[in-house]
Order: structure tokens, then sequence, then C-alpha cells
């Protein structure tokens, strides 16, 4: 299974040679062998890419992400056919029954709400805060008429990150966190696409314009593994330093636990992608959860 997860911010071309790519720089070529990458980043808006290299990185469902002047990844690259059987998982996501995604609705949001508190917790942080967002968690109702989650996402930054704190400001802390759900994003997009389903075609999100519904469904539970690397990384700096773009992409390549054992971050999107959708078409009680702490490899 592929796992290097490869950073280009200085190239000037990057082709397609045998399978692998050609990374061209100042004359100097490096290869780098396309079987062995899960997630590509290139953040360097004035490098160019071959037709022929597009084509190969989505038959091999590499996971490629391309950024901004901003640094701020802009564009997935996603294979229009995922999976041997995609039309049959598409018409079988179109039909969810509505009241089966309202349930699921409920669980996701507690399971976030569950992962804020353990982060908080393992942060020091206000144990009535702590023990509020357990509240919340416990009163989501079916479909979230209450919204707990935005209760408790409310309570859970400015307790993280500090009571001036607001989210979507033009700050570093912002950044960060933009900067790592967007790769964490990407990555649940290629797998729900590797899976024969649309990223598009959510459970709760339901934006017209939003082309990747679904994974922010998927992405809930992630988030905080952002923040906390967010918080104890990045409050004390002012810029949004290269080191830091790094350091959130590899988060990725770290390991995680579900349903009582360490997985990788991509088998643990695999296992609670799977878990959700058994849920929905069987209507089983299967639904499990990551935990939002990350150990090495």
């Amino acid at each position: 299974m592929s796992h290097r997860i490869i950073y280009i911010e200085k190239c000037e071309c990057l082709k397609l040679y045998l399978d692998n790519i050609k990374v061209i720089y100042n004359d100097n070529d490096i290869l780098l062998p396309i079987s062995d990458i899960q997630i590509l980043v290139i953040d360097n808006y004035k490098s160019s890419l071959s037709i022929p290299l597009i084509n190969k990185l989505t038959e091999n469902n590499v996971c490629t992400v391309v950024c901004g002047i901003d640094h701020i990844p802009k564009s997935y690259i996603l294979p229009m056919n995922g999976h041997f059987s995609q039309s049959g998982n598409i018409n079988k996501q179109i039909e969810w029954d509505n009241n089966r995604k309202q349930i699921m609705h409920q669980k996701i949001v507690r399971a976030k709400i569950h992962n804020q508190a353990e982060i908080l917790k393992v942060n020091n942080k206000s144990q009535d805060v702590i023990n509020k967002l357990y509240q919340f968690e416990n009163e989501v109702q079916i479909d979230d008429v209450t919204n707990r989650e935005g209760l408790a996402a409310k309570m859970y930054f400015r307790e993280l990150f500090g009571d001036d704190f607001i989210r979507f400001d033009e700050d570093i802390i912002n950044a960060g966190l933009n900067y790592g759900y967007s790769i964490f994003r990407s990555l649940i997009s290629s797998i729900i696409v590797a899976k024969g389903y649309l990223p598009n075609l959510g459970i709760f999100h339901r934006g017209k314009q939003n082309m990747f519904n679904l994974s922010d469904d998927v992405i809930e539970v992630f988030r905080p593994i952002v923040d906390h690397y967010v918080y104890n990384n990045m409050m004390e700096d002012i810029l949004f330093k290269q080191e830091h773009r790094e350091a959130l992409i590899q988060l990725t390549a770290k390991k995680i636990e579900i349903d009582g054992r360490k997985q990788t971050v991509n088998n643990a999107i695999y296992v609670y992608l799977e878990s959700i959708l058994k849920e929905l078409e069987t209507s089983k009680d299967v639904y499990l959860f990551p935990k939002p702490i990350l150990y090495d490899l």
C-alpha cells in the first residue's frame, strides 16, 4: 500500500517518467515512484504538470493537492472512476434513507464533541468546560436539531485558543487550521472516490456549490487532530511557515486508534468510512470512530 507523503515546493516541472514522477528543478531531476505515494502536495504555483502524469496519478489514486500563491490548498485532482462498482454505489448513495442520515448526523456530532473534549483534556484545560462538552455530547438529538455541535464548538475553540479567537479570522491559527483541514479533506475525498462513492453527496452537509459534502461529514471527527497540533506548535508564531505546512501534512502519516487498534490515519479513514456506509445501507449499529491522539509509526 502506498504510504509516502511528498511535499514539493521548489520545482519547475513535474512529468511522468515510466512509473515515476520526474521532478525537474535547476537542471536536476529527481525520480519518485508513484506506487509509493499516498499524498502529493504541490506548493509552487509556477510549477507545471504534464497530462500523462496527471492521468497516472489518478490511475493510482494518489491524493494530489495543488496549492495557490498563498500556500493554501486550492484544488484536488481526483479520478472520474474510482471503483468497479461505482454506478451501483452511487445509486445506493442517492437512495440513503433520510431517517438513517439523521441518526448518523447525531452519531457523528457526538463523536466530534467527544474528541474535542479529549483534546481539551490532554492539554489540561478547564475541567468545567470539558464536563460541559461531555454534557453536550449526551444531549445531541437526532439530526442535532438543538445545535449542540455549534454550542460545543464555541466553548471548545475559546477554551483552546483563547477568548479573543474567532474562527475564520485571517491569523496564523486559522491559517493552520484551514491548511490542516484541507489536507485531511483531500485524503478523505480520495478514499471516498476509491470506494466508488461521490464526495459531493453528503449526509448532513448539503451545500449546492460544495463538491465535498460527504468529505465534510467524514472529516468532523478528525478535525481535533489538527486543532491539537496548531495549539501546541503555532500559538507563539506570527507567520505561517513551511515547517508548519510540512508538519500538518505529516499528521496523515501517523497512527491513530480506532476499534481498539492502532491504525495508520489512511487505514483509520477507510475503517471509519466503512462503518458509516454499512450503517447507512444496512441499518446495522456498526458505527465506530477514531480517538484524536496520534502516534508515531
